[in-house]
């Protein structure tokens, strides 16, 4: 059988692991939308 401590430690890196994931997908959704930066301009 595991231990309590062995349980929580477990969890907790689980967490550490998977959280950067989270954040990482929030901060893609909500920052600058991606836009051409040489566009070629249009002849009149």
């Amino acid at each position: 059988m595991v231990s309590d401590t062995c349980k929580t430690e477990r969890r907790r890196r689980h967490k550490r692991a998977t959280q950067g994931r989270d954040h990482k997908r929030v901060r893609t959704k909500n920052s600058t939308p991606k836009f051409p930066i040489h566009v070629e301009e249009k002849k009149a």
